[in-house]
């Protein structure tokens, strides 16, 4: 086309027209993956470039990888793979932003990872812009192009910008078809798999234990926060352990701080590192937990005992992702997954002003129980022998077995240390031992007699009774997730008598709040 104005052939004529039937094309693409690749042909050609490529960015695993491209080999596409702000197009697909690269060869920051050539002698030049759509960038798109003097890539970024666009959306459409198909085969083998999931680092077989692994299984692929809940000894930590190494984060930090033990005055420190000379005996700049951690998960043990004032940058952490070391001014992004853990009544501490509200709904956003071990007696057999295994390897013993009668003893008591404690009295028992096995007699005075440690049956009559109410009432309230109502109903008492009751045996119920009716059926 000619224009009249300019006295020269009209580019924007030729460029709307190759922009028409870019979209026309897209449009009616039935497979826009397969058809990326004659899309990018026919893109090299209007634009005299050399090379051509899409990549396509997966969230989950933080990496960028080569969709499509042309003028690359199929080996030189598998090596197209970055992390995210890695090189000019792991930048780009982190910022948002489109590059221009005047001259590959003398830019430190263009990694060619792919291998491209020299451009027979030419300066080759490198323009990638990024695929956006609904404000989340889902890939880039770049060109090669040779050129053998300066030259101001705006028009030709500008051109590359539009054409991104038009392929963007297409794509995030096809991709979310695709990721949704991949769940369905994932979810499909897993259901022909029959094997229910189970973390490698818990022990245990009861039903409490197993609906727990299918908590854990359900929220770590996520990034959501989560509290774990449940008596001292009972395996918390354990269990923030097996969250992080299902995730996608698994191969990252994990990251564990145990609030409790740090002074108030030390823990900001401890958490989010301070600058040399920010206080006395800050002789040096020091890395926080939280930058430790970036990219894995911190587990955040006895949150309950974290002071209001740490509370509040706890907060910005999870709301903005970033940090500010003590004595600093300069802010630093972080990614990091929250997994918190307490013992104590935070709903009582919030009542009392002891605990900041607003802080404990955003890291109460998934809520996991663990049972104590006297609700799930039936792990005991199984958890005696993961122990005497352990400790046999740890202390160079031989113990065999245990007798019949000494585990009835640790069958009747009631474990108020929960894990720990049955892990301490078997290390106990083990050292006593003479013949490799474990008697009744090797046990603590508290297990064999019963009497401290108000565990056995004393024959009366009311004391037994109260026993089987206190244990029909926990009943009621895991099967009801703490509803007080809905458990006096199923009991067949009133609300009143039912509140007496939870008086008088000291059943907390807060602990059986939160947690789905399917997790403690």
């Amino acid at each position: 086309m000619f224009c009249k104005k300019t006295g020269r052939d009209c580019c924007v004529e030729a460029d709307l027209e190759f922009l028409m039937n870019i979209g026309n094309n897209i449009s009616h693409s039935e497979d826009i993956y397969g058809d990326l690749e004659g899309l990018l042909q026919n893109l090299c050609r209007f634009m005299s470039s050399q090379y051509s490529m899409i990549t396509i960015v997966d969230h989950n695993r933080k990496k960028i990888m080569t969709g499509a491209a042309y003028g690359l080999t199929k080996e030189e596409q598998t090596k197209g793979t970055y992390n995210m702000g890695e090189g000019i197009i792991g930048k780009v697909a982190e910022t948002g932003q489109p590059v221009v690269i005047p001259d590959i060869a003398n830019d430190k920051e263009f990694l060619n990872k792919t291998g491209v050539g020299n451009g027979n002698g030419k300066t080759i030049a490198f323009l990638c812009t990024p695929l956006i759509t609904k404000n989340e960038i889902i890939g880039t798109l770049s060109i090669h192009k040779a050129h053998s003097f300066d030259i101001d890539f705006a028009y030709e970024l500008k051109l590359l910008g539009i054409i991104g666009m038009l392929i963007g959306k297409n794509i995030s459409i096809h991709r979310k078809h695709i990721e949704e198909l991949e769940e369905l085969r994932k979810e499909n083998s897993r259901l022909k798999s029959n094997k229910p999931f189970k973390p490698d680092n818990i022990i245990g077989n009861s039903s409490l234990m197993h609906d727990l692994y299918q908590l854990i299984e359900r929220v770590s692929p996520t990034n959501s926060t989560v509290m774990i809940r449940g008596e001292s000894g009972v395996g918390k930590e354990l269990i923030a352990e097996a969250i992080h190494k299902a995730s996608a984060r698994a191969a990252k930090p994990f990251v564990k701080v145990n609030c409790s033990s740090l002074p108030e005055n030390l823990i900001e420190s401890e958490l989010f590192g301070h600058e040399k000379g920010s206080f006395t005996g800050a002789i040096a700049a020091h890395v926080g937990k939280f930058e430790l951690a970036n990219g894995g998960s911190i587990f955040l043990d006895e949150i309950g005992d974290v002071p209001p004032s740490i509370q509040v940058k706890l907060l910005r952490v999870i709301q903005q992702k970033q940090i500010e070391r003590v004595g600093g001014n300069k802010t630093i992004d972080v990614d990091v997954r929250i997994i918190t853990a307490t013992n104590r009544n935070l709903e009582e501490m919030i009542k009392n002003n002891a605990f900041r509200e607003d802080f404990y709904y955003r890291i109460n956003v998934f809520p996991i129980y663990v049972p104590a071990l006297r609700e799930r007696k039936a792990d005991i057999t199984i958890l005696t022998d993961h122990f005497i295994n352990k400790i046999n390897r740890q202390n160079g013993a031989n113990v065999k077995r245990i007798t019949g009668g000494a585990l009835d003893m640790l069958m009747m008591y009631s474990w108020p240390g929960n894990v720990r404690e049955l892990e301490n009295v078997i290390e106990r028992a083990i050292i006593l031992t003479t013949d490799n096995v474990i008697h009744s007699y090797n046990l603590p005075p508290s297990l064999q007699t019963g009497v401290s440690s108000n565990t056995v049956n004393r024959s009366s009559l009311e004391l037994v009774l109260g026993k089987v109410e206190k244990q029909m009432i926990i009943d009621a309230l895991v099967a009801n997730n703490g509803n007080m109502s809905k458990s006096a109903a199923q009991l067949g008492i009133t609300e009143r008598i039912m509140g007496l009751r939870i008086k008088k045996y000291g059943v907390n119920i807060q602990s059986y709040k939160g947690l789905s009716t399917n997790a403690m059926e």
